[in-house]
């Protein structure tokens, strides 16, 4: 067994995977020292101290308030974690259920669920979780209920297509048959045929979500101040740009290093997955 598993893996993902990892380790790495320490308190302010340069004592610089910038990067990867991790949940929760019963039933239900999907697909989703964010008031929770549902109708697709295909199994014919109720042929034999489709969407969805979230911080309506985050700290430092470019350096490099992990870990699973198919 040990060998035909070898014999399958794929040098390609192998590498995807391996750049996905050490990119996304920095973040996930910053988040979780971040639990338990930081240099700094993140909202600490020292006037002495105000935009000094990278050095022993402040490795990443400091900010107009004199704030430690690592110690906020470090607070704003809890953030980018949070939020793209529960919004990506929401949106699968809900794009799953939706998408599973649009392909298991079709007529009728199948329309009416795809029309609202494709009626919400219509808009620019960062345009219509602004306007909800907007609506209900800039806070972490509503940030990210917001993001769910505008990415729900993505899952809901790959779900529907999905179960349209595994329906037809021949297998699935015969549960059917046997009188096995749909509910139970969805959740015992169709969502685990679907997780091979879900899991890059997931983690491109992760990627997208991110970078959503961090447009909506640097407008000013994601996360709040005084809490840190990738976008805010972005916008905050556009008027210190020429004086002290480290405001804006780090904060994107760890934003960068996220989206990058996400996409070549994306790319690993897309390369393994077509690679196995193959074979």
């Amino acid at each position: 067994m040990e060998q035909k598993k070898t014999k399958n893996r794929s040098p390609e993902a192998s590498i995807f995977y391996t750049a996905g990892l050490i990119f996304l380790g920095i973040v996930v790495a910053a988040f979780i020292i971040s639990l338990f320490w930081t240099p700094y308190s993140p909202d600490a302010t020292d006037a002495a101290s105000k935009l000094m340069a990278p050095c022993l004592e402040h490795p990443f610089g400091t900010d107009n308030f004199g704030r430690d910038v690592l110690s906020r990067v470090m607070s704003a990867s809890k953030y980018t974690l949070l939020i793209s991790g529960a919004g990506v949940g929401i949106a699968l929760i809900l794009g799953t259920i939706t998408g599973v019963l649009a392909g298991y039933y079709g007529g009728i239900i199948d329309r009416g669920i795809m029309l609202f999907g494709n009626s919400i697909m219509c808009f620019p989703g960062i345009l219509l979780a602004l306007v909800a964010v907007a609506v209900f008031g800039p806070s972490v929770g509503n940030v990210i209920w917001a993001l769910g549902l505008v990415f729900a109708p993505t899952f809901a697709r790959v779900c529907r297509v999905g179960t349209m295909e595994i329906k037809e199994l021949d297998y699935i014919t015969h549960a059917r048959i046997m009188g096995v109720k749909p509910l139970r042929i969805m959740a015992l034999h169709v969502f685990p045929n679907l997780t091979s489709q879900l899991l890059p969407a997931t983690v491109i969805g992760l990627a997208n979500m991110t970078l959503f979230e961090s447009g909506m911080s640097y407008l000013g309506l994601g996360v709040q101040p005084p809490d840190a985050s990738f976008g805010k700290m972005l916008s905050d430092a556009q008027a210190y740009i020429r004086v002290a470019p480290w405001l804006v350096i780090f904060p994107a490099l760890m934003l960068v290093f996220y989206i990058l992990g996400l996409y070549f870990i994306s790319e690993g699973l897309r390369v393994g997955l077509t690679k196995g198919g193959k074979r």
